[in-house]
C-alpha cells in the first residue's frame, strides 16, 4: 500500500517538475525527460511489470495534457519500462552507469518513436535535422540528470522494499 501510494505521488510530482520547473530550465527548447528516467529506473530496479506500469502512467499523464491522441505516450512508455525490466536480474542496480545507458538508448528510442509515428507519417523526412537538433540534445540532458536523480530514486525503491519485508507492526 505505501508503495502504491509513494509511486503515485512521485509520478505526479516528476510530472509537474518536468512541466514546470524543468521548462523553465530547458536549454535552446530543450528540457530532460524526468518521466522517462522514472520509467526507465523503476523498470530495470523493479521489473518488467512495475516498469510497465511507471510507463503506463507516465505516458497517459502526457496523453492527457499535451497528446492529441489517448493512449499514444502510454503506449511508448509501456514498451520502453517493459523492456527495461528484462534487465532487472541481469545487472546490479547500484551503479549509475547501467540505468545512465539505458537511460541513453531509451530516449533515442523514444524520439525515433515520436519522429516516425508523428512526423514522418506527415511526409515530414528531415529525419537527420530532428536527430542532431531535437534527439541529441534531449538525449544527453537527460542522461546528465539522470546522474542525479538515480541515487534518490534508488534509495527510495530500497526504503520501500524493506518497508514491504517488515509488514504491520503490532502494537
Amino acid at each position: 500500500m505505501i508503495r502504491t501510494i509513494t509511486m503515485t505521488l512521485l509520478i505526479l510530482i516528476t510530472f509537474i517538475l518536468q512541466s514546470t520547473v524543468f521548462q523553465s530550465l530547458s536549454i535552446a527548447s530543450i528540457a530532460p525527460n524526468l518521466l522517462l528516467i522514472l520509467t526507465v529506473s523503476f523498470g530495470f530496479m523493479r521489473g518488467k511489470k512495475e516498469g510497465i506500469l511507471v510507463g503506463f502512467f507516465c505516458g497517459i499523464l502526457i496523453d492527457i495534457f499535451y497528446g492529441n491522441l489517448l493512449g499514444f505516450y502510454a503506449l511508448i512508455y509501456m514498451y520502453i519500462g517493459y523492456l527495461n525490466g528484462f534487465l532487472c536480474k541481469v545487472y546490479y542496480d547500484e551503479d549509475v552507469k547501467v540505468p545512465m545507458i539505458l537511460t541513453a538508448i531509451s530516449d533515442l528510442a523514444y524520439g525515433f518513436a515520436v519522429y516516425g509515428l508523428q512526423f514522418m507519417l506527415r511526409g515530414r523526412l528531415h529525419v537527420m535535422n530532428y536527430v542532431w537538433h531535437i534527439m541529441l540534445p534531449e538525449m544527453i540532458y537527460t542522461v546528465l540528470i539522470t546522474v542525479i536523480i538515480y541515487r534518490p530514486l534508488y534509495r527510495l525503491n530500497h526504503w520501500l522494499t524493506e518497508r514491504e519485508w517488515e509488514g504491520p507492526k503490532l502494537p
